[in-house]
């Protein structure tokens, strides 16, 4: 059983943009080896470790994913919201979305065009799948999701969060990768 405590209270957005650009080498070469090394279960640290940041986190008061990226939307996605926002589909895609150089559908822009000033989106009940699963540092097999893990470092200070708490945990149990 894996076990992660998390004593720091939530990272202020101004401490998280200082913090992950003194990080950058440092986490970029400790993903570089966790996806060499295979024999390690990775579920139960980062399912923990989410879950004990996300208790003291209120994305809210952040919104720096949806300030500074954007998500995939698949077809579902496009018919939902602009159902939500009574418009066709088609509509939705001319005025809010691209398909980017591997084929997706992404927003034009950044940030998002249904982020409030009060950090609310105004399509909540209705965005996305990316959004809803994001930073998707709870899915199971996140191995296969280590890319998108370490570039989410560069966006949530949750996910930082959760990376130092687990490179915390390796330390402490001596678990070397």
């Amino acid at each position: 059983m894996v076990l992660i405590v998390i004593t720091k209270a939530p990272m202020q957005l101004s401490i998280f943009l200082k913090q992950r650009q003194k990080q950058q080498k440092s986490i970029q070469l400790w993903f570089k080896r966790l996806r060499r090394n295979t024999r390690i279960n990775l579920d139960p640290y980062f399912h923990q470790a989410h879950d004990a940041v996300f208790k003291n986190t209120d994305c809210m008061k952040c919104a720096h994913c949806c300030a500074t990226t954007s998500p995939i939307f698949y077809q579902k996605d496009i018919d939902r919201a602009a159902l939500a926002l009574h418009i066709k589909p088609g509509e939705f895609i001319e005025r809010y979305l691209e398909m980017d150089e591997e084929g997706d559908f992404v927003f034009t822009q950044t940030p998002c065009p249904f982020l409030q000033a009060d950090h609310a989106c105004s399509i909540y009940k209705d965005r996305p799948k990316a959004c809803r699963e994001y930073p998707h540092t709870n899915r199971k097999q996140i191995r296969q999701l280590l890319t998108i893990t370490e570039k989410n470092t560069q966006v949530c200070p949750a996910v930082l969060q959760i990376v130092n708490q687990i490179q915390e945990r390796f330390k402490a149990d001596g678990i070397t990768i």
